[in-house]
Parts: structure tokens; C-alpha cells; sequence
């Protein structure tokens, strides 16, 4: 709740964090068409537009508490051409988007940061944080193997089929597991590994 008491924080964050969120999705819609499924097009979900991909809880939870999500990328696995392959390929597009953008941010701080630190100042250089600290911070959250996240469609497609009906089980109950372990913190248990390693990809 700190961002309410900071307000120029909160309007630095906001912009990252509609990015973040937008493009990660977009990710997930645009790798499914490459690989045979339209579904997010036909759903009007393949834009960068903000508005198509919000979810009002899990932005709030995002801007407030430090985890969140946006809504999920609707996919159809019949188009896939390789089922499996392909829903990995799709599942980890958002968070390669993510990822990309974290990198991104880090290469124009490294290259313009005095430049832009001339023109925008310190909040300049406190968005260009704040940019990669969501973007990674999303991309590690949804790494997470707990439906509905994008961990958990990766998971699904290295399962053994004699396992699935267990998966399914899962993802009936999956969103109530993940804010129980939301509310009490545990899921730092499964993040803090997660987040350490991705830092690693960033060219520091």
C-alpha cells in the first residue's frame, strides 16, 4: 500500500506496469498464431491496448502487493500443430516478453542513461527501475507451476499422460492455492529461486 502515500512513484509505475502486463500477453497471442491458433486475434486480444487485457484484481494485486496477473490469452491446443511443443512455445512467450523488455531497459540505461537522466531527470532513471523490476518480477511470478499461471501449461506439457487427471485436479483449485499462498507469503518459497535466476540473464 505504500504507492497510495507515493503518489509520483504510483504515476511512474502505472505506465510499467500496463506495459509489462499488455505486452505479455500480447506474447502469449502473438506466439499462438504463429504456430496455427487465432484465437486471441478473433478475440481481439492480439493488441498492445492495455484495456483488452486487464484484469481488475490482478492489477491491483500487481500495483499493490507486488504479484499479480492480467487476463489469460484464450489458446485452442486443437489448432497447435505440435500440441506439446507448441503449448510450451506459448505458455513462455509472455514471459520471454517480459524478459526481453527487462534486458532492453538495462541496455538503454547502460548506453543513454547520462543522456537520459539530462532530460528526465530522477525520475527517469527511477522508471527505467521500476521498468525492470515488474518485468522481471512478472515474468518470474508466472513461472511459478500453479494454474492459471504460465509455469504451470509448461508443466502440463512435460506430464506424463497417466498424471494429467492429477493436473486437472490442480487447475480446478489452482487460482484459491495460489492466493492462500499469496496471503500468507509462502509463495516466496517458490519465487525467490525463480527471480534470483532470471536476474542473471539481465547484462549488468
Amino acid at each position: 500500500m505504500r504507492l497510495l502515500h507515493d503518489p509520483v512513484r504510483l504515476l511512474l509505475t502505472l505506465p510499467a506496469l500496463l506495459w509489462a502486463l499488455s505486452f505479455h500477453e500480447f506474447c502469449h497471442g502473438f506466439a499462438a498464431r504463429m504456430v496455427g491458433d487465432r484465437t486471441a486475434q478473433r478475440n481481439g486480444r492480439l493488441t498492445l491496448n492495455p484495456l483488452a487485457h486487464l484484469d481488475l484484481i490482478g492489477t491491483l494485486m500487481l500495483l499493490f502487493v507486488g504479484f499479480g496477473w492480467a487476463k489469460p490469452v484464450p489458446i485452442n491446443t486443437q489448432y497447435f500443430r505440435h500440441p506439446r511443443r507448441d503449448l510450451i512455445i506459448v505458455s513462455l512467450a509472455g514471459v520471454a516478453g517480459n524478459i526481453l523488455t527487462a534486458v532492453l531497459t538495462v541496455l538503454f540505461f547502460r548506453h543513454f542513461g547520462v543522456w537520459w537522466y539530462g532530460i528526465a531527470g530522477r525520475a527517469g532513471i527511477e522508471f527505467l527501475s521500476i521498468m525492470i523490476s515488474i518485468n522481471m518480477g512478472l515474468a518470474a511470478f508466472n513461472l511459478i507451476p500453479i494454474p492459471p499461471l504460465d509455469g504451470s501449461r509448461v508443466l502440463e506439457a512435460f506430464l506424463p499422460y497417466k498424471y494429467m487427471e492429477y493436473y486437472y485436479w490442480l487447475e480446478r483449485f489452482g487460482t484459491v492455492i495460489l492466493l492462500v499462498l499469496l496471503m500468507t507469503g509462502i509463495i516466496n518459497v517458490l519465487f525467490d529461486p525463480i527471480i534470483d535466476f532470471l536476474w542473471n540473464f539481465l547484462p549488468y
